[in-house]
């Protein structure tokens, strides 16, 4: 079948993929994610503890992760038109320059000369142009096939774990012997770095010749990257908004806990700094395992569509577990069903969406997905402390067990269209 041999169709290579090749470019592509990942995952490890040397109380500390939000909420699908526009190549670069300024303002900011609290808010600017992850994501969205999709798109979650686990031992390890400051420092250096190897040798575009076709059609004047109705259309094609609704609806519950975790860590499972830290090592560790391994086996023998109603599925059984437990050991038992229901419902929901679009619009079909974490982050702090204030932990776990199971019922009710399933 020559579908499966060449993902770009008719036999037709992404315009300017240079002499790399495709597995070089997709295992460059692996590494970059893994680098920018290990550096944000610095920055969270040190930000808190930088925050409260400043004199930021938990309300303001709360305002400026509340921007970060906001402004990676407005940017992701702006940044994925103009990946599709510009390229991967223009897409990597902007991202880690982007990601530098970040880090730049933030080691000013530990400077006692410098006014730190405004350098602080003032590199969150960077943010709407830091996404490195939905660039790599529709990298791999083009190189691939859609029969592979997903486990490409998985093992991108070995690149998240390892981000996760690296990013948070090295930040915690330079703070500690070498001052706040040199964690910033060092993930500028590696973001310059990154910046250098994305316009060296990261082809101009990914993309195949038929989607260049499709993107530039004669007498149709090209659209902006800013124009809101372009991206709006993509949400009304059929198929795209339902599966983009289940993304956002089924993960929010645990988007809310994990928000809250840190305090949860502190309050209900009276944990050390040093045990938290231990806690989230075994989350990253599960999240590569499921991502990287497990979901390429089972998107080889189940369809799309049996994934996400068996992700929601345990999603909603994990909810039930949670309002139930009442120590740390009780939710380490939960935890990989947690992080398969996680790494199921955004490989897939992923998967399925840019199938569901044009080749040229993987990228801003991306930034879109993109933009759930951020809303997340955005509203999840004010009504995340609002319920566990008012009703403690266990409501989280019935909020996700209830969710999921109306989530389930509808998936069962409309079962998905055919041609998102797995080609056989």
């Amino acid at each position: 079948m020559q579908g499966a041999r060449d993902p770009w169709g008719q036999g037709q290579s992404p315009a300017g993929m240079g002499a790399l090749g495709r597995p070089w470019v997709i295992r460059l592509t692996y590494l970059l994610t893994t680098l920018d990942l290990t550096c944000l995952f610095m920055q969270f490890s040190v930000l808190p503890y930088l925050s409260r040397r400043l004199g930021l109380d938990s309300v303001a500390f709360g305002y400026l992760q509340t921007t970060f939000g906001v402004l990676q909420l407005l940017g992701g699908p702006m940044f994925g038109r103009f990946a599709d526009q510009r390229g991967a190549r223009a897409a990597f670069t902007v991202s880690f320059l982007a990601a530098s300024a970040l880090y730049l303002l933030l080691a000013a900011a530990c400077s006692p000369a410098l006014p730190g609290v405004a350098l602080l808010f003032a590199s969150r600017l960077p943010a709407p142009l830091m996404h490195t992850l939905p660039a790599a994501q529709m990298v791999i969205t083009d190189l691939s096939a859609a029969e592979e999709r997903p486990a490409a798109l998985g093992r991108l979650g070995l690149c998240f774990g390892t981000g996760t686990i690296l990013g948070s031992l090295i930040g915690g390890t330079l703070s500690t012997t070498c001052g706040i400051q040199c964690p910033a420092f060092l993930a500028l250096v590696a973001n310059l770095l990154g910046a250098i190897l994305s316009f060296t040798c990261i082809p101009t575009s990914t993309k195949g010749a038929s989607a260049h076709a499709q993107a530039a059609q004669p007498g149709v004047p090209k659209a902006s990257v800013f124009d809101l109705k372009a991206i709006t259309c993509l949400l009304l094609q059929p198929g795209v908004l339902p599966v983009f609704l289940v993304k956002v609806i089924s993960g929010f519950p645990s988007g809310l806990f994990m928000i809250m975790f840190s305090v949860i860590c502190m309050d209900f499972f009276q944990l050390e700094a040093a045990q938290a830290g231990y806690l989230m090592s075994f989350f990253g560790v599960l999240l590569m395992v499921i991502q990287g391994l497990v979901i390429g086996r089972l998107s080889s023998h189940f369809s799309e569509a049996a994934l996400l109603r068996a992700s929601v599925l345990v999603f909603s059984v994990t909810g039930l577990a949670m309002a139930l437990m009442s120590n740390v050991f009780h939710f380490c038992l939960l935890m990989p069903g947690l992080v398969f229901s996680l790494c199921t419902l955004n490989v897939v929901t992923d998967s399925i969406l840019t199938k569901a679009v044009s080749a040229s619009d993987t990228g801003t079909m991306l930034g879109l997905c993109a933009s759930v974490q951020p809303l997340t982050r955005t509203v999840g702090p004010t009504l995340g402390g609002l319920l566990y204030r008012s009703f403690g932990v266990p409501v989280f776990g019935h909020v996700q067990f209830a969710v999921n199971l109306i989530v389930l019922l509808v998936l069962w009710r409309q079962p998905m269209p055919q041609k998102m399933d797995k080609v056989g």
